[in-house]
């Protein structure tokens, strides 16, 4: 294998300025740290074009588990037989590792050649003028024939495209059908409203069961604004998306009550479940669970009996789904190979045969002819997921813009008090306007 990990040494080079590094958080978070190996002398910036037949080093990054870092070398070792001249040096961590890893290169220019990138840092990176504009080789370097303009449109920021979707997902209750029964509903319906949701969480609380562990507050409560025609942040970026603080009151209110009741664990109960295995849903304490179609398939393994995936809530529901890329690829401007990394890039999305090792775990392929050939290699877990997906996108609306810059603030606050909501610290009322005010605050930054 021609593959390299780089050396850690790296990193220590630039670690006066770890203290510039992101944090964040996603459904893509497990893994481990990659360990170092000999070959550092290696760099993009010392390589040539493979149009000429020498030697091209890329230097690739992402996080996630250890299933993903090891298919993803897997796909790396095939490209590389491909392609003789190219080596392809892998970087990889957990997710809150990675960003640590890759702010201080950023600001030190040294950024990887093709970057994993989450929608959570992806306004970041691109407004810093970081990520290269894609659009130069959409058609060329990269085959764009058989992917959605809903599924290219993601990676729009500005004037330019700063990443590949690399799959779609979709938001959906995610649950055990056994459990269900046992709090004394029969099934869900497919149009079902908050009011079915509430009557259904007081069931399960009656029979002693969670209905679900709760709603991370920035995804649903854009889902939930969406439904009622406003958006979580304006078309600019630069404020908020919508001006009736009421919408807050109604959304954060009746999620709060719900775990008020008991009928969802509270943010200190939740805090001692250690990873998927460890949930309430595993241990047949809980309904399901709401989150992205992507982590479906980990969470059924988990529990091993027959689940199923129920749409989001409405009325108005078509107005508040969206298919949302799971993460990007991107390549850094800093890159003196770009071209070479956009040919990596097009080789991930569009050849079967490397999707055959990923298999959809970053998302739904975007690339019709490659959902196609390995919808059959999947899992009947998987195969739910894809149905899934390809029902949401018979029955959703565009997505809005990536996240403006500041918006990792304005989530750690809409957690702050959710959770303050949770322990009756605050008013429902006086958190909407706090929650607008350092909004605004954040927000009119970007102006």
């Amino acid at each position: 294998m021609k593959h390299k990990k780089k050396m850690l040494t790296l990193m220590a080079a630039t670690a006066l300025v770890f203290v510039a590094a992101c944090g964040g958080n996603n459904g893509n978070n497990a893994g481990s740290t990659a360990s170092s190996s000999s070959n550092a002398g290696a760099s993009a910036s010392a390589s040539t074009d493979s149009d000429s037949g020498k030697p091209v080093t890329i230097r690739l990054a992402w996080w996630g588990g250890d299933t993903r870092h090891e298919y993803t070398k897997k796909v790396v070792d095939m490209y590389e037989a491909q392609h003789k001249n190219v080596t392809i040096e892998v970087e990889y961590a957990n997710y809150d590792d990675y960003w640590k890893k890759i702010a201080p290169q950023a600001a030190a220019g040294e950024l990887p050649d093709i970057i994993q990138i989450d929608t959570s840092y992806y306004s970041q990176y691109a407004g810093k003028k970081q990520l290269a504009d894609l659009t130069p080789f959409f058609g060329k370097e990269i085959d764009v024939s058989n992917i959605s303009d809903n599924a290219l449109k993601a990676g729009e920021y500005g004037s330019g495209n700063y990443g590949m979707n690399l799959g779609v997902n979709s938001l959906g209750f995610q649950y055990v059908p056994e459990t269900l029964n046992k709090a004394g509903i029969d099934s869900i319906p497919d149009n079902w409203t908050w009011d079915d949701y509430v009557n259904m969480a007081a069931k399960a609380k009656q029979a002693g069961i969670y209905i679900d562990d709760g709603f991370r507050p920035e995804i649903f409560f854009a889902y939930y604004l969406r439904t009622k025609g406003a958006t979580l942040y304006n078309a600019d970026g630069n404020g908020l998306g919508y001006d009736d603080d009421s919408l807050f009151v109604d959304y954060f209110g009746r999620i709060a009550d719900v775990t008020k009741s008991g009928a969802a664990p509270s943010a200190d109960v939740k805090a001692q479940i250690k990873g998927v295995e460890d949930g309430f849903t595993v241990k047949g304490q809980q309904i399901g669970v709401w989150q992205w179609s992507n982590q479906y398939d980990a969470l059924q393994k988990a529990v091993n009996k027959p689940m199923e995936i129920a749409p989001m809530v409405g009325p108005d529901m078509e107005k508040g789904l969206y298919l949302k890329p799971s993460m990007f690829f991107s390549i850094a401007e800093s890159s003196k190979v770009k071209s070479e990394a956009a040919k990596f890039i097009n080789f991930w999305v569009n050849d079967v045969e490397a999707n055959k090792l990923i298999l959809g775990e970053r998302g739904v392929p975007v690339s019709s002819t490659v959902q196609e050939a390995i919808k059959p290699l999947l899992s009947p877990a998987q195969q739910q997921v894809f149905d899934y997906v390809s029902w949401s996108e018979q029955h959703s609306s565009p997505m809005d813009p990536v996240d403006p810059v500041g918006s990792a603030e304005i989530i750690d606050k809409l957690k702050t008090l959710s959770e303050q909501l949770e322990y009756n610290q605050i008013s429902v009322e006086d958190a909407a306007k706090s929650f607008r005010a350092d909004a605004t605050s954040i927000l009119s930054k970007n102006k």
